[in-house]
């Protein structure tokens, strides 16, 4: 159909193929499958018709999310979009090639098509501009994929550029009013001379009493913050890989391919290090040499990782045991004894807050909240240090502690927050002293240094030459982007607290650009607006026109 694309597809990408391909296969088997709407899991899937598809088809699904994810990486050069929004890209990209059906709008030129090729992401050289090597060694790898043909690269190509001219016709030419091209303008290029006044936080220590009454009420009103999670007390059954290495034995020839398979674990010893072979028996320079130096270290890590899959391998077998034993909490120390085993004891923990005994992990400490009355012991957990398995006693509720449990901790929150309370308080102070001296016809920084008496914070300007939001300075804050929005030449903004500082934005200078409608610049920006703005009304309609078409078909609420 596209000659050009046909031809020049049988001629080179193999490797950064390979990646977006693999990503095109994760994208749309995960995509679909674990997003809400669209299919199904298991054999039995309802139909869900969009268009002439059928979302709880796997085939249709694949089709659809598959071109969707080709066509994303073709134009950005990698999975810019993902999950839901993929979901949402693909539905609304199938809604105009189906309205371009509808409409009998022409197919893509081959020129059009070209002209596409020649500005995708994916084929840009490090300048940024269309490379032919990149685009060739692309066409060569089609010719060995088995999983992606020159036909469907060509159906997404196509597809694409009809769907850009789909979303052009829905756009329209996107109304911009003067005043939204003047507001942008003064945004964007209005010339600043600023400073910046920095409060800083650490350094900031009021003196801050905190009475009974006050620290009883402030726990009341954040009780949520210190309710004690839900923790398990458990017993453990332990197989420590101490008692399992004796039973380890290893040869040489394991020895050595233990270390040729994991070469960074054991790096050459220094120079200076002892030898762990005698001098006499070990070689001087080279591969062996290097094994030589280590030999003692790769086994005995190589017999302690099997001594670790002993112990599993023996938890795991009790485990099946009490399992087929049906061992109840009254027959376990019997059972244990039988078998030279007993029970230890741990202190109860929540989610977070796993003994490291137990190795200290979530997955421990989930298995171990899997737990109750009626499943008494968990499966097999690793615990750094061997295997073990748990054995509930108890499962203790989240509760609300006294106030007296966790005192200090409350005392340390109440002061924190009224430390935050009076920071914001000396901003507004700061600011108004400073707009004191400013008006009086002092400079900043004479202000700032007046001003500096008045707390235990310390005070720093920071000043930057003039510059425009278009091409702002690389150290300005981006907090202060929203603090000069309305400020005026002379004018001092609020404080805004960005990370552990304060900062108050004094505009030394603000130079309007050239705000006259049948100037250049205008005009620019109001076309760049309208561009968005049709954009914005084109994605608005399609996914209208996706709401309404899944509607169609979606599950009933009714019982």
């Amino acid at each position: 159909m596209i000659s050009w694309i046909q031809k020049t597809f049988q001629q080179h990408f193999r490797t950064i193929f390979l990646v977006m391909l693999a990503i095109i296969i994760i994208s749309f088997v995960f995509t679909i499958g674990a997003s809400p709407g669209i299919g199904q899991a298991g054999h039995k899937v309802a139909q869900r018709t969009f268009f002439d598809l059928n979302l709880g088809s796997q085939e249709d699904q694949e089709r659809l999310m598959g071109d969707a994810s080709l066509s994303v990486l073709l134009q950005a050069g990698y999975n810019a979009l993902q999950n839901d929004r993929l979901q949402q890209y693909a539905l609304q990209r199938y809604a105009a090639l189906h309205l371009a059906t509808e409409l009998n709008l022409p197919a893509p030129t081959d020129a059009e098509v070209i002209a596409h090729v020649q500005q995708l992401r994916a084929f840009a050289g490090q300048d940024g501009k269309f490379d032919a090597k990149r685009y060739a060694e692309f066409r060569d790898s089609l010719k060995t994929n088995p999983r992606l043909h020159e036909s469907d690269v060509t159906r997404v190509l196509v597809d694409d550029v009809t769907y850009k001219n789909v979303e052009q016709l829905l756009s329209g030419p996107g109304y911009v009013l003067p005043a939204d091209v003047k507001n942008q303008l003064i945004r964007v290029e209005s010339q600043w001379t600023l400073s910046a006044v920095n409060v800083d936080y650490p350094s900031f220590n009021p003196a801050i009493t905190v009475s009974d009454a006050e620290l009883e009420k402030y726990f009341e009103d954040n009780a949520f913050r210190y309710e004690i999670a839900p923790k398990v007390s458990v017993d453990y059954i332990d197989f420590p890989t101490a008692d399992f290495i004796s039973k380890v034995n290893v040869t040489d020839a394991e020895v050595r391919a233990y270390y040729d398979a994991n070469p960074a674990r054991f790096p050459k010893p220094s120079a200076d290090a002892k030898a762990t072979t005698p001098a006499l028996l070990a070689p001087t320079a080279g591969p062996e040499a290097d094994f030589a130096a280590v030999r003692a270290q790769v086994e005995a890590a190589l017999k302690q990782e099997r001594a670790q899959r002993l112990a599993e391998q023996t938890a795991a077998d009790l485990s099946v045991a009490l399992y087929e034993g049906k061992i109840a909490a009254s027959g376990l120390n019997d059972f244990l004894a039988t078998r030279k085993l007993a029970l230890k004891s741990v202190a109860p923990f929540d989610r977070t807050s796993v003994p490291a005994v137990l190795g200290g992990g979530a997955q421990t400490g989930a298995e171990a909240f899997k737990l109750g009355p009626q499943h008494l012991f968990s499966d097999v957990v690793s615990t750094g240090h061997g295997a073990a398995i748990l054995v509930w006693k108890d499962t203790l509720p989240a509760r609300k502690p006294a106030l007296t449990e966790v005192k200090d901790r409350v005392a340390a929150d109440y002061r924190e927050n009224e430390k935050r309370k009076r920071f914001v308080e000396l901003g507004r102070t700061l600011r108004g002293l400073l707009a004191a001296r400013l008006k009086a016809g002092d400079t900043l920084d004479k202000a700032v240094a007046a001003a500096a008496g008045t707390s235990t914070a310390k005070l720093e300007v920071k000043t930057w030459p003039a510059f425009t939001l278009a091409t702002p300075p690389a150290d300005l804050d981006y907090s202060l982007y929203g603090a000069i929005e309305s400020l005026q030449k002379g004018q001092l903004s609020e404080m805004v607290i960005s990370g552990d500082k304060g900062l108050i934005v004094y505009a030394a200078d603000k130079k309007l650009p050239d705000l006259d409608p049948s100037g250049a610049k205008f005009a620019e920006t109001r076309a760049q607006l309208a561009r968005i703005t049709a954009s914005r009304n084109g994605s608005e309609y399609l996914g209208e026109i996706v709401d309404r078409e899944l509607s169609k078909s979606a599950p009933s609420l009714q019982p």
